[in-house]
């Protein structure tokens, strides 16, 4: 789960969102390219306007569906290029210089820092496959499909042995927060490695990109509410059942963070689930994961602990407001100060980058109050898991990460389980790969601060753990 209140490193990837361009005496027009921070590359397009006494900038991030961002503190004096994206964690900056027809330049963020480059015109840098990506010819069959809820279109990758019958199935159901059909973070792609283990091993796999997110259709997952996303899983299992290639009584849904929250939803919807596997799955409320996270990733990262109180103070705060329908506006204050805080923390390299420190703390928290009136938001905060899991009936494994300070076990994995007990369910499993982060990746500590640099590949028995209880419970086709 993402810190909601606090600008939790998990969330830097997704606003990795900017790119600059020159050409000659005015950097007008269209401009293409990519950041590469983190062994990650994100495409960008951005356009320029020069005006009487200013230059007016917009970036679209193609890859997050992300259009017409505005750009602040453009500056052009030939070659030199500077420009700013309002963003998340932590403005983003961008530094460069122009030579011919092309921007190069570093970028920084969040005291994070990678580089940038842009190419004259539309569609004229390509990100190429990384290395993992390249791979030999499957053992399996990979199918683009699509399937529709109501107006929104969704586009994904279907993986299917190659053995003749009726395989069973698993749906994929992300994280909050927009991403990918692989979940992508940071170079790793967690959906693509289970849907790969998964199908080698018999079991048909189904990932799909969010709402707005790269093929799919959609506005940005904040409008929506994670109810919502189980509505879009019930159409992902109907399309399943429409193939002769599936057997539909065995088809089940794989959750991971707040996908561990949808999966159960949907299952007690539909008698259609087989099993459900949750993957740092929730039994609280959301406000309580929200502050338990945030205290427990500020304490990773050392910090004060007057500053680790003030955060829960207003995070109560912001819950009272939001649970009630009141005026986000009155956590302005508050936000400020917290951003004042944050602002003095920074290196001093950071804060020269920082063109205007009251612009900066007001535009950070105008998004922050933006982020907070969202329906995503008040539906996840105040959504207790546990009544739900009461309903289901399907066999459920839970799978948690014993270093997760995102979705720590001790918070949740009793709560579930006693909510599948009282709820007669026999068939429910519950195991703990002690070294394991939120990404279920071995960690040191567990903080977010940790993921880019951690080696990419899942703690041992991760994989099988699913693969075994899952065959299991299914007739694999031999």
């Amino acid at each position: 789960m993402k810190n909601i209140i606090t600008k939790s490193l998990s969330l830097i990837l997704f606003l990795f969102i900017l790119h600059p361009a020159y050409s000659q005496q005015t950097i007008d027009g269209s401009w293409s390219g990519k950041i590469d921070i983190m062994g990650s590359a994100l495409g960008i397009d951005v356009k320029f306007k020069t005006e009487t006494d200013s230059i007016r900038g917009t970036i679209d991030i193609p890859e997050q569906n992300a259009k017409d961002l505005k750009l602040i503190h453009i500056e052009f004096t030939s070659p030199k290029v500077y420009f700013e994206l309002p963003a998340g964690p932590g403005l983003a900056v961008f530094d460069g210089k122009l030579e011919g027809d092309s921007i190069t330049g570093k970028f920084t963020q969040a005291g994070i820092e990678g580089t940038f480059s842009l190419a004259k015109g539309e569609n004229q840098t390509q990100i190429k496959p990384k290395e993992e990506d390249v791979t030999e010819p499957l053992p399996y069959n990979s199918e683009e499909v699509t399937f529709n809820n109501g107006d929104i279109k969704f586009a994904g990758t279907l993986t299917i042995p190659k053995t003749e019958g009726k395989h069973p199935a698993v749906v994929m159901i992300t994280g909050s927060g927009p991403q990918n059909r692989d979940e992508e973070l940071f170079g790793f792609k967690p959906f693509k490695v289970i849907a790969d283990y998964l199908t080698r091993n018999g079991i048909a796999v189904l990932r799909y990109d969010d709402e707005g997110v790269g093929s799919s259709t959609g506005e940005s997952v904040s409008q929506y509410t994670t109810e919502d996303f189980a509505g879009d899983v019930l159409e992902a299992v109907k399309y399943l059942k429409t193939r002769e290639d599936i057997n539909p009584k065995q088809i089940g849904l794989i959750g991971h963070s707040e996908g561990g929250v949808v999966a159960p939803l949907t299952a007690s919807k539909s008698k259609d689930i087989a099993f459900i596997v949750l993957m740092a799955g929730t039994g609280v409320k959301g406000i309580d994961i929200i502050k338990e996270q945030s205290k427990l990733i500020m304490e990773a990262e050392k910090t004060p602990e007057e500053d680790i109180k003030a955060n829960d103070e207003l995070m109560d705060k912001g819950y009272k407001i939001i649970e009630s329908n009141g005026n986000l506006e009155d956590l302005k204050p508050e936000l400020e100060k917290e951003e004042l805080r944050s602002y003095n923390d920074l290196s001093d390299e950071t804060k020269n980058s920082i063109k205007d420190k009251d612009e900066y703390i007001k535009t950070m928290v105008d998004a922050q109050i933006k982020q907070f009136s969202s329906p995503w938001i008040k539906f996840f905060l105040t959504y207790d898991p546990a009544p739900t899991l009461e309903k289901v009936k399907c066999p459920v494994l839970m799978l948690f990460g014993g270093l997760d300070l995102q979705v720590p076990p001790a918070q949740s994995k009793a709560p579930m389980e006693k909510a599948l007990q009282e709820g007669g369910n026999k068939d429910y499993m519950s195991v703990v790969f002690p070294k394991a982060n939120h990404l279920f990746l071995s960690a040191n500590t567990g903080s977010p601060s940790e993921y880019a640099s951690l080696p990419k590949e899942f703690v041992p028995d991760f994989l099988d753990t699913i693969k075994d209880w899952i065959t299991k419970r299914v007739t694999v086709v031999k």
